[in-house]
């Protein structure tokens, strides 16, 4: 496996969570170019570009929605 060190986790977290979600969106996106026989191309080419948009937005957002979300919700009292 690779050996990036652990301290860039965040970093490897965000790509990956940006890619599987644009994959995802960008195939919903696609669905209408079923009907031209295109989609696969049309899929890959959306997810391409949206990844690459979508990354940079992610690990810079990532912080913020982690501070958003520890301070909406709160610990369980053990028991």
């Amino acid at each position: 496996m690779f050996a990036i060190p652990r301290r860039y986790s965040h970093f490897v977290f965000g790509v990956i969570q940006s890619g599987l979600t644009s994959f995802v969106a960008a195939g919903i996106a696609s669905v209408p170019s079923l009907a031209s026989g295109h989609f696969l191309w049309h899929w890959f080419v959306s997810w391409v570009i949206s990844w690459i948009a979508m990354s940079p937005i992610v690990l810079l957002a990532a912080p913020a929605i982690r501070s958003l979300s520890l301070a909406l919700t709160r610990e369980e009292s053990p028991g």
